[in-house]
């Protein structure tokens, strides 16, 4: 949320990066990012802006009979109120005329996670006489970074998430070892109450998968379609938690059912290295500033081209963890699903998860998370998955 006391590191920000101004737009939560900066509270149903010029204070923009939710707007700053749309567009025309302006736009649609202005609502502050450029680095500065307190929060997370993970695995190992059934769906289960045992929560369940099922990466195991987990196969767990408030880990761990073949092996070496060249990298350039999110994503695909298997990662490397959201709006690990040029600014977090799925046959991905801090790069849980568990 935009203060006072954060309001003169943005400018700074809009100065040096040459911009007038930040023009942010919200409509029916259409851009959470707009509508968390300007800090709303209750029902909006018109469109809302907020200007932020580099020099002075900011501008409010809102609808007449939408008051109330600008309760919290600093009353040393400015209001403007329309009812008509004549006003509106005659007002923003008046703010941003002329201007270099950032907003929630990428051309293209090359990061859909920053693409939240309407193109319509770029037509109309372009008629104004307004260019419009991306506000990608704002928001990965004043949206996306992590404070201290949430990246303590993520670290209990994460070693929570961690041990709950191992000891699936070894709850598989034991009905493996007394000859039990058990299906994916009830040791999905035995996870989500762990969590809530821990004091976790979660807004989806995670994903167990066993054999060629984990060959789908979003695959959902279900009482209706009961799979049992069986000798021979390999077992992904991709498992994601949080606490209250707190920012979220999210983590994939594999396991082999009995001793695993050697092309289990031979794709499970593949993707832990993938993953690895890509930490060895943030580790080596992560905080000097000058590392893109793509450019992860491009040595981790290096390593699983290189061993025959590049048609077979169908995903970016990672995506962003913000302090809001478990696929956030911050730089995500991607030169392969979109364009992502944004740097990867001290300050952020985000996942590492290379995979190779082959359709009817296995799925292996390995994940941890990362956090680039001004002193050195943080991975997640700190005891990563290095061998294939063999349960």
């Amino acid at each position: 949320m935009l203060t006072p006391a954060t309001l003169p590191t943005v400018q700074r920000t809009l100065t040096d990066a040459g911009l007038d101004g930040w023009l942010l737009f919200d409509f029916r939560g259409t851009n959470p990012i707009a509508s968390t900066i300007i800090g709303l509270k209750g029902m909006v149903s018109r469109r809302v802006f907020a200007w932020i010029p580099r020099e002075g204070t900011p501008i409010g923009v809102s609808h007449a009979i939408e008051q109330g939710p600008w309760r919290d707007w600093p009353s040393a700053w400015g209001r403007e109120v329309y009812a008509s749309w004549r006003t509106l567009e005659a007002t923003i025309a008046r703010l941003v005329g002329g201007k270099r302006i950032a907003m929630e736009y990428s051309p293209g649609d090359a990061v859909p996670y920053l693409d939240r202005v309407p193109a319509g609502v770029l037509d109309l502050v372009r008629a104004a006489g307004a260019t419009v450029v991306p506000s990608g680095e704002l928001v990965t500065r004043f949206y996306a970074v992590w404070s201290d307190e949430q990246l303590a929060s993520h670290l209990r997370a994460a070693e929570i998430v961690a041990q709950v993970a191992r000891d699936a695995m070894d709850e598989a190992k034991a009905a493996h070892a007394r000859g039990a059934v058990l299906h994916e769906h009830e040791l999905r289960d035995w996870i989500v109450a762990r969590f809530e045992r821990a004091g976790l929560e979660t807004h989806d369940p995670p994903i167990v998968a066993a054999g060629a099922n984990a060959a789908n990466p979003h695959y959902e195991p279900s009482p209706k379609r009961p799979r049992a987990i069986q000798e021979g196969e390999l077992l992904l767990i991709d498992l994601w938690a949080r606490e209250r408030n707190g920012v979220w880990a999210d983590q994939t761990w594999m396991g082999s059912v009995g001793t695993p073949s050697p092309r289990a092996v031979e794709v499970w070496e593949a993707v832990r290295d993938a993953r690895d060249a890509a930490i060895a990298l943030l580790r080596e350039r992560g905080t000097n500033g000058g590392l893109r999110g793509g450019d992860l994503d491009i040595a981790a695909r290096r390593v699983i081209t290189d061993r025959g298997l590049g048609d077979y990662f169908v995903h970016r490397t990672g995506h962003s963890i913000d302090p809001r959201d478990l696929h956030g709006s911050g730089p995500h690990i991607d030169d392969f699903e979109t364009r992502e040029e944004r740097l990867l600014l001290p300050g952020v977090g985000f996942s590492i998860e290379p995979g190779v799925y082959l359709p009817g046959e296995l799925g292996v991905r390995s994940e941890v998370n990362a956090f680039v801090g001004e002193r050195g790069v943080t991975i997640t849980p700190e005891k990563y998955q290095r061998e294939l568990l063999v349960l």
